[in-house]
């Protein structure tokens, strides 16, 4: 399956779909994150929530993004314990990520414009919604050229020659 996603088709054919379908793993990669909000059986919950119910199930989640999330964010993100205290959750900050992708358990993935924003990837109002798009996958080579890619991220590969320290906040590899 390789398919075009275009606006809102991202978030009902893959963030609603796919994303909350985790068994093993997802990993997430985006730029921007706020709170987002999914329509999960008729009942719209943050997205934190689905997250936090993923590892208390025993997905293992990682988060990469580029900058620290707005307050709300932060304030929904302290209501949920197995993101804070469980290690099957990982976040961490690189301010070079741009990229936008999602891969769940290794066998379906998105790599698309959009952000982890309700604008981007949530249940957003189609008249406030951003113009998104994407490609959802499950070319078992090309997600695991992204995995193996997504891995150098999370390893901090890229800090020891990395020439924006600078404005790390939260290095991935202290000493370089």
């Amino acid at each position: 399956m390789h398919k075009l996603l275009l606006n809102r088709d991202i978030y009902t054919e893959f963030v609603q779909n796919e994303l909350p379908a985790a068994r093993r793993f997802l990993w997430i990669v985006t730029a921007d994150i706020k709170d987002l909000y999914v329509d999960v059986n008729g009942h719209f919950q943050p997205l934190l929530e689905v997250l936090n119910d993923l590892v208390l199930k025993g997905v293992a989640v990682r988060l990469i993004h580029a900058k620290e999330p707005g307050p709300r964010f932060r304030e929904e993100f302290d209501r949920f314990d197995a993101l804070i205290n469980s290690d099957s959750f990982e976040r961490i900050l690189c301010p070079r990520v741009h990229t936008k992708a999602i891969v769940v358990d290794g066998i379906c993935a998105f790599v698309g414009s959009a952000n982890l924003t309700g604008a981007g990837l949530g249940s957003k109002h189609e008249d406030k919604r951003n113009f998104e798009a994407g490609f959802m996958f499950d070319n078992a080579a090309d997600i695991a050229e992204l995995m193996q890619w997504i891995d150098t991220l999370y390893l901090g590969e890229h800090c020891i020659n990395c020439r924006r320290r600078e404005h790390c906040a939260d290095p991935i590899i202290d000493h370089v």
